[in-house]
């Protein structure tokens, strides 16, 4: 996988990142740093595309038929995170899932109707470039 998000700082309680855990389904890999989706009922997967809800980004590696299936996500913190190639964030825009695993484009009116935007730009990024964001789900 690539451009999974990197903790810059992890902010809530005791700077924990204030984690949740989902459900999520044990043959499945996913890298940690990995930005997750809700699905029904209560459980997760790696994002497939935009217009979804996300429920943080992946806290720790899982590993394909472990027998896990549960696993933390990080719901409050900053994070290095990759733009969409034809998104440019400027300092302040709000964000969301991108088309492509992993990125981020800039939230649009029907994100913050749906609540799918989940943090904003803490600097300028153009596409493809890497900046950070600050997330709180």
């Amino acid at each position: 996988m690539a451009d999974e998000a990197i903790i810059v700082e992890l902010l809530g309680e005791n700077k924990s990142g204030d984690p949740v855990r989902y459900t999520v389904a044990d043959g499945t890999g996913i890298a940690k740093g990995s930005l997750m989706e809700l699905t029904s009922p209560r459980t997760m997967k790696i994002v497939s595309g935009v217009d979804v809800p996300i429920v943080g980004i992946l806290a720790q590696e899982k590993v394909a038929s472990d027998g896990q299936t549960s696993c933390a996500v990080y719901t409050n913190g900053i994070f290095q995170m990759t733009c969409g190639a034809a998104e440019s964030a400027a300092i302040g825009d709000f964000v969301s899932a991108g088309a492509v695993v992993n990125e981020i484009n800039i939230a649009t009116a029907a994100d913050f109707e749906k609540g799918w935007a989940f943090g904003y730009a803490l600097e300028t990024i153009v596409g493809n470039g890497v900046g950070q964001i600050k997330i709180r789900i």
